[in-house]
C-alpha cells in the first residue's frame, strides 16, 4: 500500500521556522520525485517545491525561494521541507505528493500519490 505521511506542522510566529517531513512507503522511492503543495482556506492548492530522488534536482515557487529548502534522505525514504523566515501568508495545509519526475512539478494533476496534509499556521 502506498503511503505518504506528513508531519512537523504547527503554530509558529512570523519569522520563525518549521521543518516538515514526508515519509514514503509502498513504492520505489528512488524512482519518484516528491513535491510539496499547500492550500490556504478559500484558495487553490499551489506547488511549493519538488525534489527528484534520483539526482537531487530541486525546484521552488518564487514565493518561497531563499526561505524554504527541500531535501531528501533516500535511506529513510523521507523528504523534508525546511521553512525559515515564515510569514503569515505561508499559513496553509501542506501536502506532499509523489510523481515520476519534477518536470511539471507545480501541476498537481501530475502526481500519483498524496499524503493527508499537515497544518502550518504562522501568526503575525
Amino acid at each position: 500500500e502506498v503511503q505518504l505521511v506528513e508531519s512537523g506542522g504547527g503554530l509558529v510566529q512570523a519569522g520563525g521556522s518549521l521543518r516538515l517531513s514526508c515519509a514514503a512507503s509502498g513504492f520505489t522511492f528512488d524512482d519518484y520525485a516528491i513535491g510539496w503543495f499547500r492550500q490556504a482556506p478559500g484558495k487553490e492548492r499551489e506547488g511549493v517545491s519538488c525534489i527528484s530522488s534520483s539526482d537531487g534536482s530541486t525546484y521552488y515557487a518564487d514565493s518561497v525561494k531563499g526561505r524554504f529548502t527541500i531535501s531528501s534522505d533516500n535511506a529513510k525514504n523521507t523528504v523534508y521541507l525546511q521553512m525559515n523566515s515564515l510569514k503569515p501568508e505561508d499559513t496553509a495545509v501542506y501536502y506532499c505528493a509523489a510523481d515520476r519526475f519534477c518536470d511539471r512539478w507545480s501541476d498537481l494533476y501530475e502526481y500519483d500519490y498524496w499524503g493527508q496534509g499537515t497544518q502550518v499556521t504562522v501568526s503575525s
